[in-house]
């Protein structure tokens, strides 16, 4: 294939030249002049494993050159992967100039060419830039329209400096992020030699799937700082700790835990969480991320309440008051917050939960609903069409099939809030609510 690839710094100089070793044609392309021309004599502008070796191999056997001219590298592809930095400024805001000035030049390139041509954006950029930013310029400048004349695709990278040349041929996943799917067979061949699944998907989800991805590495990496210092200060070999703690792979390395829902509770969670903070303090250790845990989860909570007071409506009915499904522990579930705020703030609220008999709780639990909420007695419903009937709001606290079809329950008049399925639209009734995410 006859690749361009706009941008030779770490992600487009490696794309480029992992790339001609799979004997495509690649045209690198860059604005700096020193750049240029150390590629076309054969050597690389950064340190790299293996990455001179590459392109000295890549350009000496024909497959690999560089220049300064978009038109010529855009004239002689039938593929542009765009691989330029997007920095961000002191403010934290980033800088997508450089993406910008770009898009431009690949409109203006096309304006000299007939054939249907494929983008590919690899650059890192916020969800929507590619459809709100990148297509309206290339349109722009190159008189032409998206999809009839041009493709353009978000192709994340994952690479890490200092192995990108292993992760560049070993990668998790790719990912494409399309507007039609035809339009990235081409895109697709470029990665059969991969192991990892090819992944089609929209545009914005793989432009949000690296900074979901970044932000994860982030969050492992100072959590594992911060258990490995309390460790520490325990009397724990800290890397025997998590040694231990990553052998788990069905709680700790899995996907468990890993979806949209509502904010945690239980019996477990939240004490442990403020014992652990608490002996911190002990040790005069400052935890940034455990101290961010709980507010986080409130401030997830205070969204939910947010959401259904925001529908203005006085009558909810609320299925499930136990923190999750299959047990009647209500201990620090977030769904009896949750109520206790809204009955506080006047609205009318009625329960109806299985699992839960108010008769049958015993020790802690029961304890719990006396100190808590000890009128809840009296907002439990035993069935679920007294609970729904005559109500405004039906909040469904928990995930299931626990509550069966609701739309035998329910009128279109109604609305209808999913705490744990963020991502589940029922579409059978018009005006269904759902909790965002964000």
């Amino acid at each position: 294939m006859n690749i361009s690839v706009f941008g030779m710094g770490y992600v487009g100089l490696v794309t480029a030249a992992c790339l001609a070793k799979q004997d495509h044609r690649v045209i690198g392309v860059d604005v700096n002049a020193t750049k240029v021309d150390l590629i076309n004599s054969g050597q690389s502008p950064l340190l790299e494993s293996s990455v001179e070796q590459m392109v000295r191999a890549a350009v000496g056997g024909g497959l690999l050159r560089a220049t300064h001219s978009p038109i010529e590298a855009v004239i002689n592809s039938e593929l542009s992967l765009v691989c330029v930095g997007t920095p961000t400024f002191k403010n934290g805001r980033l800088d997508i100039s450089g993406i910008e000035k770009v898009a431009r030049e690949l409109g203006r390139a096309l304006r000299h060419k007939d054939a249907f041509h494929t983008i590919a954006i690899r650059s890192t950029i916020l969800p929507g830039t590619t459809e709100d930013l990148i297509i309206p310029i290339l349109e722009t400048e190159s008189a032409k329209r998206i999809d009839r004349d041009f493709a353009v695709c978000y192709n994340p990278e994952f690479m890490r400096e200092g192995t990108s040349v292993r992760d560049f041929h070993t990668p998790p996943f790719t990912v494409i992020g399309v507007r039609d799917t035809s339009h990235a067979e081409r895109l697709g061949e470029l990665y059969r030699f991969t192991r990892g699944p090819i992944i089609y998907t929209t545009i914005r989800l793989a432009e949000m799937l690296k900074y979901a991805c970044n932000a994860f590495h982030a969050l492992k990496i100072a959590f594992a700082n911060e258990m490995g210092t309390l460790a520490q200060k325990a009397g724990v070999d800290p890397y025997a700790l998590m040694d231990v703690f990553v052998s788990d792979d069905k709680l700790n390395i899995s996907p468990t835990y890993l979806k949209p829902g509502f904010a945690f509770g239980g019996s477990c969670l939240p004490k442990d969480l403020r014992a652990m903070l608490y002996c911190s303090k002990q040790q005069d250790l400052d935890f940034p991320l455990l101290n961010s845990i709980l507010c986080s989860n409130d401030a997830h909570l205070n969204r939910a309440l947010d959401l259904v007071l925001s529908t203005n409506k006085k009558h909810i009915a609320v299925l499930g008051l136990s923190f999750k499904a299959g047990t009647d522990d209500l201990r620090e579930s977030a769904i009896v917050t949750l109520v206790k705020c809204l009955l506080g703030e006047g609205r009318l609220v009625k329960i109806y939960d299985p699992q839960v008999e108010l008769s049958t709780l015993v020790g802690a639990n029961r304890e719990f609903v006396e100190q808590t909420i000890p009128h809840v007695r009296a907002l439990l419903h035993p069935s679920i069409q007294s609970v729904i009937t005559d109500s405004d709001v039906v909040l469904v606290s928990r995930e299931g099939d626990e509550f069966g079809d609701l739309s035998t329950y329910l009128t279109s008049e109604q609305i209808v809030i999913h705490l744990s399925h963020l991502n589940k639209i029922d579409s059978r009734f018009a005006n269904i609510t759902q909790m965002a995410a964000a």
